[in-house]
């Protein structure tokens, strides 16, 4: 990513936008941001000919969606604070064929993205693998930035969580427990550090429907799940999104809305190719599926758009 740094927000820099971390601490108004998952370059083929496991080999349609995508939050008014892209960046698995490919395609459809719009990266399971090592870990960091990291924005607490730690973390049990270890100082700086709404941001979801559900592919381990939604309700979480699923799902338990959002990419479900618009207001999240042809042809919903002024 040489020569465009400056249009990834990193985990490194603790600015925001030019604006220092305890500026940002400050409610400063409505706001939207757009919430994106699943590019997955490669999986749209590999689905169609059901060899998810070596298939891949072919990404334009992803690329062209991704620019899309780009294109039409590009055009939207006012600017949304920034673009998170919940994890699945590309289809190949770390070590595996088309991998460095398909990363160089993804990097080269987000270039267009405007500058004023930081883009925002979370970890997804075929970016780290199912079971992530330490060296998978590592080249996600070069590839796209750190795979957890904390940042304000208008006086709103976002934490950004590496959930394959969450599903297995077999082989790379230190860095699970470093991960652990700054989740919970987060999470205490949350109740202890007054903020008009704390979100987090996560590939795999906490539930696809109700916290209750069996065990699945698409979910957290209901063990685990129940953990993490009692800490997050406690250190008063009001929403957590994910992506995952290829589908848009979710629901809302005691207050906590569990927010699980379709494809940029591979649709596994009914849904459009699309992206989230979420609007923070000093009381609420409302958020919204927008198709890529929607977005592209209409922007965001007027409806949304007047809880802006």
């Amino acid at each position: 990513m040489a020569g465009d740094e400056s249009v990834f927000l990193r985990a490194k820099d603790r600015r925001y936008k030019g604006l220092t971390e305890d500026e940002q601490k400050e409610w400063s108004g409505p706001f939207y941001f757009i919430q994106a998952a699943d590019p997955q370059l490669g999986l749209m083929k590999a689905w169609r000919i059901c060899d998810c496991d070596s298939g891949g080999d072919e990404w334009t349609e992803e690329v062209q969606l991704t620019k899309q995508a780009v294109q039409a939050i590009n055009k939207l008014q006012p600017r949304p604070r920034f673009l998170v892209l919940c994890g699945d960046l590309v289809h190949a698995m770390p070590g595996c064929p088309f991998r460095e490919e398909q990363v160089k395609d993804l990097k080269g459809a987000l270039r267009g993205s405007d500058p004023d719009i930081p883009l925002v990266f979370v970890s997804g399971n075929h970016d780290l693998g199912n079971t992530p090592t330490p060296e998978s870990v590592e080249q996600f960091c070069r590839d796209w930035g750190d795979d957890y990291f904390s940042f304000w924005v208008g006086g709103v607490l976002c934490l950004v969580l590496n959930s394959q730690f969450f599903f297995d973390s077999s082989g790379c049990p230190e860095l699970m427990e470093t991960h652990e270890v700054w989740l919970e100082s987060q999470l205490q700086r949350a109740i202890q550090t007054p903020s008009r709404h704390v979100l987090v941001f996560q590939h795999i979801p906490l539930f696809l429907h109700k916290p209750d559900e069996e065990d699945d592919y698409f979910n957290l381990q209901k063990g685990i799940r129940e953990r993490l939604i009692q800490r997050f309700k406690q250190a008063g979480v009001k929403a957590v999104f994910s992506g995952h699923y290829h589908r848009n799902a979710g629901g809302c338990y005691d207050g906590l809305d569990m927010v699980v959002s379709s494809a940029v990419g591979c649709q596994l479900g009914d849904d459009s190719h699309g992206v989230r618009v979420v609007v923070v207001t000093e009381d609420d999240i409302i958020h919204r599926y927008h198709s890529l042809d929607q977005l592209t042809e209409r922007g965001m919903d007027e409806d949304l758009k007047k809880l802006l002024v």
